[in-house]
């Protein structure tokens, strides 16, 4: 046998390993959502229902659970993409010198643990609370969003600074060059340029909010978020609607996947 064609075999072995592990857990789950047992079941199949799904509705936890998530993640990708992307532009601005000593201050936060994240800041928040009186700032989805912002900010900051380094400076001078201010520059120059990062940053933000454990189990406080009430569940028994919830959440996040990439496509072919 040829090494070209041994090299191909194993590949294509080794692509469906993995393909098979990374799919075979949503195959299951997406049995056990529409299978009869009243306990998360692939095999046997006792018959097919959709009441999982029906009853997703009236599961009050889950679905209070499911609105915190999706409220914390909105406000923590409206808020990390600006600031990841103004570290990014002060990243690129700074000396060559200090760059490595910036670059070490803004990364830290994504290397702490999420227990230390979630417990300084309950307890600095907490602090600020008993100083100004304001009862405000101690709420549970205060101080989670305040708590992801830490590190999910850092992420962003790294998309958007591969995407700023290869940018042609030029272009800014020629701008300024035929009279262009500073803030018509990044409004029809640099941002046209960095919108693929901040698209991506803003869906990196959304997904790792709505899947933070760590941090918020702390910061939640008497509230709660998708992730907590899933952790809460294990505890006393799964259901086949966390089977039905996540095929509901893949499946719309499929579809705006695919509708977004058939917009882009349509939009490329346009110009």
């Amino acid at each position: 046998m040829k090494p070209a064609r041994s090299h191909r075999i194993v590949f294509r072995i080794y692509l469906g390993a993995f393909l098979g592990l990374l799919l075979a857990p949503l195959a299951v789950m997406a049995v056990s959502a529409v299978n009869l047992p009243s306990y998360p079941q692939a095999w046997p199949i006792e018959g097919l229902t959709f009441a999982w799904f029906e009853k997703l509705p009236y599961s009050h936890d889950l679905m209070d659970g499911l609105r915190n998530s999706l409220i914390i993640a909105v406000l923590v990708t409206l808020l990390t993409v600006p600031i990841g992307t103004a570290g990014a532009m002060v990243m690129e601005q700074l000396k060559a010198r200090f760059r490595p000593i910036y670059y070490v201050v803004v990364i830290s936060p994504m290397l702490t643990p999420g227990i230390i994240t979630g417990v300084a800041t309950v307890v600095f928040w907490r602090g600020v609370t008993r100083q100004t009186g304001l009862p405000l700032l101690y709420n549970g989805i205060f101080l989670t969003v305040a708590a992801q912002i830490t590190f999910i900010s850092t992420l962003c900051m790294l998309i958007v600074l591969a995407r700023l380094q290869r940018f042609d400076r030029s272009q800014e001078e020629a701008a300024l060059d035929l009279g262009a201010n500073p803030l018509q520059i990044f409004l029809h120059i640099t941002l046209p340029f960095l919108r693929p990062a901040l698209i991506s940053s803003a869906v990196l933000s959304l997904l790792s909010s709505v899947e933070e454990f760590n941090a918020t189990t702390f910061t939640i406080l008497a509230d709660k978020t998708l992730t907590t009430v899933l952790a809460g569940r294990i505890r006393v028994g799964l259901t086949p609607e966390i089977s039905a919830l996540a095929i509901a959440i893949v499946t719309l996040t499929l579809l705006i996947a695919i509708v977004y990439e058939v917009s882009r496509r349509r939009a490329e072919a346009k110009k």
